[in-house]
């Protein structure tokens, strides 16, 4: 069924307004829907178009946060990781960290009680613990220069973060929401009890007006700009931002273990299994002057992951192997520390009440881990305009896809292959870690991939190609490629040109 028809149909008044499509407004949207708001999100560009697509792509508990004393965000974001991994398991799956231990940097009894700690925090975990490893004898410890010798193993997940958004869209739309992307808020103001705000279609360039009773900002990077220019309101809160670069390169090292690599600058670096063939490294910390658009690495960015990767691995790596890179800017809360890896990753929720009832609520900072329970406490701090609002309801509701049986991944992939024996073993992979359960909207009743249509780089179909049109919001090659997939790392100018034409045509006879 086509996205339009399952969404409530636009209308010109809502209870919310939420600006921005990325993790936090998705799932708040998600949220208020299923507690019988009616919500409009509209985002000006594709969902999860700049920073939720830009992450290191872990759902954790931040490891590393426990040096900055910030227990809270860790408990929280390893109570979400356990939680999050019942609810989509499909998008988030286990993975085991190496951490070697490096003479001269953190002591190994530091690495040791935080590890305790990482695995004591949480209440409920059903993830393996942390352990000691000699590193000269595990096969751990193969791709590491010899002069590591021992080293930490532990758990956290993985995450399609940019997927993990759409879900929430898809999930919000299911539930009422009417979720409007390409579309921005060039203005607001506040009339009577509520927000009188102007929509514009950025593709066609027509313009809508809308009534809502409180507006969320949810605009990321933007979220000051949104707030003083668009709301015209001066808040006391400020964004601090800080552009975070990673590198992915030819599969670096065997297994399906990642590493997390201490750097002389008290950072740490990770080297991440990625798409089967390839390593993701990342991220840097930089602050960010400039506009919070479209950003990209920088030579010292990519020289300076490089020569992490070489102080720690035997395989050595330069700029030239470099086969994709991406960068995204984080909106974090501004808490005035010097080091912008020291800035917090909690978030802060401001609520600017204007004349009583018309509220605007503000989201700063916050990671992808956090953001269900971000959801929460930003549905929390509404409740009091929104009298009747229904009970919390998110921690116990799997996202589209996730209705797996035991929440078991592997048993479900094996089903999926038993019913459509024509996929080849690396599509049906895909399909099912993209979609889930709903991967049988795509192949349908499909007997060959001849009956799935057009067939284009990676094995994406012209039944994908529809599937994420009418479902998804994808508008463009790259929204599918980039986005929606990682099949760009895979697609040749020719395939990315063939399925820009396939668009094309279905855009026209729409």
């Amino acid at each position: 069924m086509a996205a339009a028809t399952r969404q409530r149909e636009p209308s010109d008044a809502y209870d919310l307004l939420i600006v921005g499509g990325g993790i936090n407004g998705t799932g708040i949207a998600r949220d208020a829907a299923g507690r019988g708001l009616s919500v409009l999100l509209a985002e000006r560009g594709d969902l999860a178009g700049f920073t939720s697509s830009s992450s290191t792509k872990l759902i954790h508990g931040g490891l590393r946060y426990l040096e900055y004393y910030e227990f809270r965000l860790v408990r929280e974001a390893l109570a979400e990781r356990e939680r999050l991994l019942r609810l989509a398991p499909h998008v988030i799956w286990p993975l085991r960290f190496v951490l070697p231990h490096d003479e001269g940097l953190r002591p190994a009894w530091m690495l040791r009680l935080g590890l305790f700690l990482y695995d004591h925090l949480a209440r409920l975990r059903t993830l393996p613990g942390s352990h000691g490893v000699d590193l000269r004898s595990s096969d751990y410890g193969a791709p590491l220069q010899k002069r590591l010798k021992r080293g930490f193993v532990y758990s956290d997940c993985w995450v399609e973060d940019s997927r993990l958004v759409v879900l929430n869209a898809m999930d919000a739309r299911e539930r009422g929401a009417t979720v409007l992307t390409r579309t921005g808020v060039v203005s607001a103001r506040h009339e009577g009890d509520g927000w009188v705000a102007t929509l514009r279609d950025e593709r066609g360039g027509t313009e809508r007006t809308v009534r809502a009773r409180a507006v969320v900002n949810a605009a990321g990077p933007w979220v000051s700009e949104t707030l003083g220019g668009t709301l015209g309101i001066n808040s006391r809160a400020a964004v601090r931002l800080i552009k975070g670069s990673h590198i992915v390169v030819k599969r670096l090292f065997a297994g399906d273990q990642a590493y997390i690599l201490q750097q002389p600058d008290k950072r740490i670096i990770f080297a991440i299994p990625y798409e089967r063939d390839f390593t993701l490294i990342g991220t840097t910390d930089v602050p960010y002057e400039g506009e919070p658009g479209p950003v990209s690495i920088s030579p010292e960015e990519t020289d300076y992951l490089c020569g992490c990767i070489n102080r720690s691995f035997d395989t050595k790596i330069t700029p030239a192997d470099v086969v994709w890179s991406y960068s995204g800017v984080r909106p974090l809360y501004d808490d005035a520390a010097e080091n912008a890896s020291a800035v917090t990753r909690d978030y802060v929720l401001d609520v600017e009440d204007q004349g009583g009832r018309a509220a605007v609520l503000s989201v700063f900072g916050g990671k992808i881990t956090t953001y269900r329970r971000l959801a929460e406490h930003a549905l929390e701090k509404l409740k009091p305009y929104f009298p009747a609002l229904k009970k919390a309801w998110t921690g116990d509701a799997v996202l589209p896809g996730g209705a797996m049986k035991d929440a078991d991944f592997d048993q479900f992939l094996a089903k999926l292959r038993a019913e459509k024996p024509f996929l080849p073993d690396e599509t049906a992979r895909r399909l099912a870690r993209a979609y889930g359960t709903r991967a049988r909207d795509i192949v349908g009743t499909a007997q060959s991939m001849a009956d799935l249509g057009e067939v284009f780089d990676g094995g994406l179909t012209a039944a994908e190609v529809d599937y994420l049109r009418t479902e998804e919001w994808a508008v463009t090659a790259e929204d599918i490629l980039w986005r929606r997939s990682k099949l760009g790392l895979r697609t040749s100018a020719d395939s990315a040109a063939r399925l820009t034409a396939y668009l094309d045509r279905k855009a026209e006879a729409a």
